[in-house]
This record gives structure tokens, sequence and C-alpha cells, in this order.
């Protein structure tokens, strides 16, 4: 039992670089997935846009089912490590094989075949990816009850999450530059190197961490603790909030290597390009809403994010091909409110989880984390799915060499500029909303923090 009456004591640096490390090999893996999975599949393997773009959908009715249960026996499970440890330990190497196993093309023109292997192989890696990163994000309130520690940890966390997708955005074109000729090949080194980064660092997180705030097993019924989750007001906002944040970033990623490629008519090195500009600017600005968050709170860091995020999105819908400074200069836009996406809705999570503890007696981070990471794969699989029926509609031309100067149909052009402008600003304008009315400010999240600990005496 924790006496939260005390002030808690301060994470070590390296205790919150060993945590923050543990979201490196997720970031880099969703990453490379939301920007170049779709292209993969529609311009490499060959696969028709709407079979690709159901692929991601159609796996998620097991993460549907996947996610809450892996959270709620993370919540039961007992070791000498912890309970939510020994699933990043174990889990690691098969989440890493999953992803590599997505860049072979095993049945070269046979639709049918290629889109069966694919989905098989969409399913065992988001079974893996979520048996590693639904406990590590649930790791937060068992590292520290403090609020600023948190958001601290979520700094230093989204500092290696967007700092693995930096570098895999960054990289991971140029490596393909690197195999004009035979991109299959290419997909595959990268998909390698990738591979071996993003599971080093789990091992890491398991090491240089320590579960100190732990509750007891829950033995409600996993029904009745969803209805639990359901029932708290202030969690309802958050996934709301999350939920429009990262299907504008899944939306957006999705379509930028289309947009550039198709109605930019620039070369795949300005998608690196482009991503430097978007996470580079994201990474900086991330110390930087931090510092901003403990002066003026995380509601109006998030406000301010989007509403710069929304004039970018915009600016790219009457972006006009030849314009490439100004398209970085709405890239770096956009990281200024993607920073905010990252940071703050994952900040609020534990002070959620505090009010249901009030309100029940209980702790249950697993049932809560569960849907968010779930809530993330919902965005990708979204994303990935209404582009490429959205393409396939509008008469998108796929190949399997890789041929940038094809020329789209002026439909699908159309489409390429919607999905980058009017809808993203929608679901953004939406989760602005939202974050207007979330209930859970600092003074009242001190309320909630001195009634637990006077209900601990």
């Amino acid at each position: 039992m924790t006496d939260t009456s005390k002030t808690p004591p301060r994470l070590s640096l390296s205790q919150k670089l060993a945590y923050g490390a543990g979201d490196l090999g997720p970031a880099i893996t969703a990453n490379i997935l939301v920007f170049f999975l779709l292209p993969f599949f529609t311009n490499v393997a060959g696969l028709a846009a709407g079979l690709a773009g159901s692929i991601l959908a159609l796996s998620k009715i097991w993460d549907a089912i996947n996610d809450p249960i892996v959270g709620v026996l993370t919540d039961r499970t007992r070791s000498r490590w912890g309970r939510r440890r020994p699933w990043i330990l174990l889990g690691a190497i098969p989440f890493g094989l999953a992803f590599f196993a997505q860049w072979f093309v095993p049945f070269p023109g046979d639709q049918n075949a290629l889109f069966w292997y694919y989905l098989v192989v969409a399913v065992l890696f988001n079974s893996f990816y979520t048996a590693v990163n639904l406990p590590y994000t649930a790791l937060t309130p068992e590292l520290t009850d403090n609020y600023d520690e948190r958001t601290s940890l979520s700094n230093y966390r989204f500092a290696f999450s967007i700092g693995g997708s930096l570098a895999s955005g960054v990289l991971h074109p140029f490596i393909l530059e690197q195999f004009p000729g035979n991109p299959q090949l290419g997909y595959l080194v990268s998909g390698g190197l990738w591979t071996v980064l993003a599971v080093l660092p789990l091992f890491w997180c398991f090491l240089g961490t320590k579960e100190r705030f732990q509750a007891q097993a829950q033995e409600l019924p996993f029904k009745d603790q969803l209805q639990i989750a359901a029932r708290n007001r202030p969690y309802l906002f958050v996934i709301g909030i999350y939920l429009c944040s990262w299907l504008a970033v899944q939306l957006t990623a999705t379509i930028i290597p289309y947009y550039i490629t198709y109605w930019m008519r620039l070369s795949g090195e300005w998608v690196a390009y482009t991503i430097l500009a978007v996470q580079g600017t994201a990474f900086v600005m991330l110390f930087v809403w931090n510092a901003v968050s403990v002066r003026i709170g995380k509601q109006a860091v998030y406000l301010l994010g989007m509403g710069v995020w929304i004039v970018a999105q915009l600016g790219l819908l009457t972006l006009q091909p030849g314009q490439v400074v100004l398209m970085l200069v709405l890239a770096v836009l956009a990281g200024v409110g993607v920073a905010t996406a990252y940071l703050i809705p994952w900040s609020m999570i534990p002070d959620v989880i505090e009010w249901d503890e009030l309100e029940t007696g209980q702790r249950r981070e697993g049932v809560f984390y569960a849907f968010m990471v779930l809530l993330q794969k919902v965005g990708l699989a979204a994303g990935l799915f209404l582009v490429g029926q959205a393409l396939e509609l509008t008469g998108f031309i796929s190949s399997s060499t890789a041929n940038a100067d094809l020329v789209q149909p002026e439909r699908a052009l159309t489409t390429l500029r919607i999905f980058i402008g009017p809808v993203p600003t929608v679901v953004l304008a939406l989760g602005m909303v939202l974050a207007w009315f979330y209930p859970i400010t600092r003074a009242k999240h001190q309320e909630i923090l001195d009634q637990l600990a006077a209900r601990k005496k």
C-alpha cells in the first residue's frame, strides 16, 4: 500500500530513460507500417488498393477481442518481476519476427494468396504488438503516482517514440532508394534492420524499470470491468480526444507518400524530408509543450497544439505542385501539433485511473490502457482502410514495379487532397471540443490524491 500523503520520490534519469526506451520498438514498427505498408502493398506486392486497405481493418476484428483480454490478464499477472514487465520480456522476439514477416512477397501475382498471407501476418503482428505495448503503457501509474512525474514519464516515452518514428521515417526511404531495381529486396533489408532496432530496447525497458505501485488482483468478471471503464466519465473524454488525435495522425501519415509522389510529383527522398520536418519538430516541441503544460495545464496545451495543426492541414489542401518550401513549412507547423497529440492524452490516463480508484476502491490500469492501445490500432486500421477504399473507388492504379512516374486519375488526386486536408481538420476540431470539457484539472487531480490518501490511513 502506498502512502500518498508523503511526497513521492522522484524517478532517476536511468529509470526514465529505460521506461522511455520501451516505446521505441512499437513506435518504429507502427511508424513504418502507417507510412509505408499501404504503398508496399499497392506499389511493390501489387495488391489492389481495396484489398490492401482491407487487410489491416480485418485484422482489427481479432484486436477487438485480443486487447481487452491482454489488459485483464496483465492486471492479474503475478511474478517476481511484476505484472507488466514479464509480458514485455517474453513478447519481444515474437513481436520482431512478426514485423519482419510483413515485408516478404511470397506469392507474386496471386492476389488471393497474398491477401491471406498478409492478413494472417497482420493478425500475428498485432497480437504480439499488444503483448508488449499494452503492458508497457500500463506501467506509468505503477512507476510513480506524482502528477508532474507522470507527465515527465510521458515526455521521455514520446521522446523515444518520436525519435524512433523520426529515424525510421527518414532512413527507411533512403534505404529503399539504394535498391531502385529491386524494391522487394529493399523492403526486406530495411525491415530486417528495423526489426533488430525495435526488439533490443524492449529488453532495456525490462531491465531498467521496477513496478512500485501494485494493486491486488481483480476478481470482478471481465464484462463488469468493461462496464466500469465505460462509466468513467473523464475516461470517455480521454479516449475521444485520443481517437480524434490518432485518427488525424494516421490519415495524414497514410496519405503522405501518395500525396508527395502523385500530387506534388516528387521523388521518394522528399517523403523522408517531410517526415523529418514533422517528426523532428514534434520531437523538439515535446520538451517545449511539457514545460508549458506545467504552467498552463494539459487541456490548454492540447488546444493550442491542435489549432496550429489545423492551420497546417488546411494549408496542405491548397498546396500546388512545385511549392516545395511551403510544403516543408507546413510540415513543421504540423509537427508542433503532433507533439501534443503524443504527449497529452497519454498523460491524462493515469489521472483517470485514480478517479476510478476513488469511485470504486480498485485499480484497473490494464482495462483502461487496453482501450487506448486498441483505439491506436483502430486509428491505423481506419486510416488504411478508408484511404485504400477511396483510392480503389476513384481508379487508383496499383503496380508491382514501384513506378513513381505513373499518372493517376484526376479523381484519385482529388481524393488524396481531401484526405490530407478537410478530413483530418474535422476530426481535430472534434478533439478540441472534447478537450475543452475534460473535467480533471490539476486542482481536481490533487483533490483525488488527497481523498485516496485519507482513505488509506
